[in-house]
């Protein structure tokens, strides 16, 4: 680093990232010779690479601080995250197939609903909350992923997350399933 801003006369990057230790549960050091940590390759078997990846994303380590790794918290990922998110497109895909046979029509999506979802006053509340939503949280994603904070962007997408399983999903149900009159079409 001298070298370069000696030679070019600035530094020789524009962003830094670093990253805290990652320790054993126990809080130790992981070492080969003490064998103090879970398989990496069994990790990512029982519970997925993505789930390592957000938990450890989700962790003090991206804020340069250490973490004590434990394969419960890549559980936990995977119980409290990916399972209702899993659901939430198993629904989404059974309620298209379901339209698609009532109605004979194949279901195409259409980017721009989302911008007449917004202006029709008579469009549900619930739909134009869960698409504000997103679109607020891809607006901050961006910004804060613009500006290399990745430790600010994890929390409001795992919220999101959540506003979408636990919330619009659960007071949707009937009205996606057609078993009310304000069904989506």
């Amino acid at each position: 680093m001298v070298i370069s801003t000696a030679i070019k006369g600035c530094a020789p990057f524009q962003n830094l990232i670093v990253n805290g230790i990652v320790l054993a549960e126990d809080g130790t050091k992981m070492s080969k010779s003490k064998k103090n940590y879970p398989d990496p390759m069994k990790i990512a078997d029982d519970f997925g690479a993505d789930a390592c990846r957000l938990y450890l994303c989700n962790s003090p380590v991206v804020r340069a601080e250490p973490l004590r790794f434990a394969a419960e918290g890549v559980r936990t990922i995977v119980r409290d995250i990916f399972l209702p998110w899993f659901n939430a497109y198993r629904f989404l895909i059974q309620n298209i197939t379901r339209w698609e046979a009532r109605s004979g029509q194949r279901f195409v999506f259409d980017p721009e609903l989302k911008y007449k979802l917004v202006k029709d006053p008579n469009s549900n509340f619930m739909d134009n909350w869960i698409v504000a939503a997103n679109q607020n949280l891809i607006k901050f994603v961006r910004h804060e992923m613009n500006s290399y904070k990745l430790y600010n962007v994890v929390r409001p997408m795992l919220d999101f997350i959540e506003d979408l399983t636990n919330w619009y999903v659960r007071l949707n149900r009937p009205r996606m399933k057609g078993d009310d009159n304000d069904s989506v079409d």
